[in-house]
């Protein structure tokens, strides 16, 4: 026999034999790692073949690594995102600063290095909020700067009853003022400079607002403390209170900036949804919450992280050296009245 007439057929691999799912580290679930088993898979490819299977490791984890791909522009990245979730979200009621990239990518929170952004569930304060949070970094800091994640359903288990049913009955409101060149402008925030589609926009979303002097305005919105995950159908602590309220300020900031300015007029506090004052004691035992189910890994140049917004918390530990981290947003939810139990 003639072996020279037998030409070598390339093994097809499954889908599932492509890329492999693991665990970061024994025991802990959070995220799931997704590796490729071989060099040359790429990742937008299989991520469109693949939807279901990402989507079930989601679901379960709360948050999905993609690791080894070798995502090293904004334009790879993109073509993942979009892959999974071709629908983008626009930043928009903005929170904090943030440069667009292009096609609805934008760089992660531009705050100081030295400063660290406490776990929160994205745009939580606000009446749409994205389900689908993505990460991709370019560039991981010489030192620090990890995404650290943490399980909203264990954060709410953690509280009080007592704590928590106060917040399910009243919800959270978010009061902020504008235009006093310490946070973001509302012509930022909103991305307009006419003052009748911030009203338009606000009439929209249900944020009362009020109009002061020069380029002043405060805004007032109510929000539920609590969202129900439609995936398992479990209860989520998802609100920023802890976030907004005047006692996550360093000690010595927050002294000086109530020595110069009324409570009233801070850039932003929160309160209890009924305008009453939340104890700080209570915003302790919240943060304490957040600090306990807080697990962090460090970024590796071309990860990309998906993260379930409403099952994941995440935030941004204080770094050394240049670090380059990417956003994306998609999958809009509007949240329910508060005192409602939200289902997105």
């Amino acid at each position: 026999m003639d072996f020279r007439k037998f030409k070598p057929r390339p093994v097809r691999l499954s889908l599932g034999e492509l890329v492999q799912a693991r665990q970061l580290e024994d025991g802990r679930a959070l995220p799931v790692a997704l590796i490729p088993s071989q060099p040359d898979v790429r990742l937008a490819e299989w991520a469109a073949q693949s939807v279901d299977f990402i989507e079930d490791h989601l679901g379960r984890a709360g948050a999905v690594l993609f690791r080894g791909f070798g995502i090293n522009t904004p334009e790879l990245f993109g073509e993942v995102v979009r892959a999974v979730t071709p629908r983008l979200l626009t930043y928009t009621e903005r929170s904090t600063p943030r440069t667009a990239v292009g096609g609805d990518i934008y760089t992660a929170t531009e705050y100081p290095a030295d400063r660290q952004i406490p776990l929160h569930n994205e745009n939580s304060y606000s009446h749409a909020f994205p389900r689908r949070l993505w990460f991709c970094c370019l560039q991981p800091a010489e030192r620090g700067g990890e995404t650290p994640l943490a399980d909203s359903r264990e954060v709410l288990r953690r509280l009080r009853p007592q704590v928590t049913a106060r917040f399910v009955e009243a919800g959270v409101m978010y009061v902020r003022n504008y235009g006093q060149g310490i946070d973001l402008d509302w012509q930022t925030v909103f991305q307009t400079s006419s003052r009748a589609a911030v009203e338009e926009y606000c009439r929209g979303a249900g944020i009362e607002f009020e109009w002061g002097g020069g380029e002043r305005l405060r805004t007032r919105q109510v929000r539920p403390a609590v969202q129900v995950a439609p995936e398992t159908g479990e209860p989520v602590w998802f609100n920023q209170a802890h976030l907004f309220h005047v006692s996550g300020l360093d000690k010595e900031v927050r002294e000086d900036l109530l020595r110069t300015t009324a409570e009233e007029d801070l850039t932003r506090n929160a309160f209890y949804g009924d305008g009453s004052p939340i104890a700080e004691e209570t915003l302790e035992e919240i943060r304490r919450a957040y600090a306990e189910c807080a697990v962090a890994f460090p970024w590796q140049r071309g990860d990309v992280l998906l993260v379930n917004n409403l099952l994941t918390a995440h935030g941004r530990n204080a770094f050394q050296g240049a670090r380059r981290v990417l956003v994306a947003m998609a999958d809009q939810r509007l949240s329910a009245p508060a005192g409602e139990t939200a289902r997105a």
